[in-house]
Formats: structure tokens, sequence, C-alpha cells
């Protein structure tokens, strides 16, 4: 099993085109056994210290094999979808783990 932690920090004013790419990227999890375990919508004053910047949301996610997270990836239905992710998404930082 692996785990893979999203910031993810979004253009100002783009909230409406990121929700349409989840609406289409997050369904697909279940096609490659992948689960949303957490999704966190941060607002201000919820972090405590920190040097990085408060990202829109943190996405927790998980998959039975690289392989499966590969596939989810590279899976033609989101593809379609990216220049909506593109458009709307400044930065992402991938934190990839397993379960100790």
């Amino acid at each position: 099993m692996i785990y893979l932690t999203q910031l993810i920090y979004i253009h100002e004013g783009q909230q409406d085109i990121f929700h349409q790419f989840e609406d289409v990227a997050l369904p697909l999890l279940d096609k490659y056994q992948g689960k949303l375990l957490l999704r966190i919508r941060p607002s201000q004053g919820q972090v405590i210290a920190g040097e990085l910047e408060s990202p829109y949301e943190v996405h927790l996610v998980s998959f039975p094999s690289q392989a499966a997270f590969d596939g989810f990836k590279q899976d033609k239905e989101r593809e379609r979808f990216l220049h909506l992710k593109d458009a709307s998404v400044r930065k992402v930082v991938l934190i990839q783990g397993m379960s100790l």
C-alpha cells in the first residue's frame, strides 16, 4: 500500500475550474483501487507553525501499488481534463509514503 499526500495550491480565483477537474478525477480513484482518505481545505488561522504557505486543499489518498497509482495518472479520461488542472493549479507538493 502506498500513501500520497498532496498539498495543492491554486491560482487566485480559479476555485471553480479546480473543482471541475476534481469532479472528474476523484471518482476515477475507484477504478484503480485508490481511496480518498482525507480531503481538507484549511482556513486562515489553522496553521500553528511552519515555513510553507497554507495550501488550498490537502488530499491524502492510498493505492495498493505504484502500478495502480501510475494507471490512475495515465487514465485517458483524466488526461482529457488535465487542461482544467493546468489552468487552476499553481503548484502541487506530492509526498509519497507507506504505513509503518
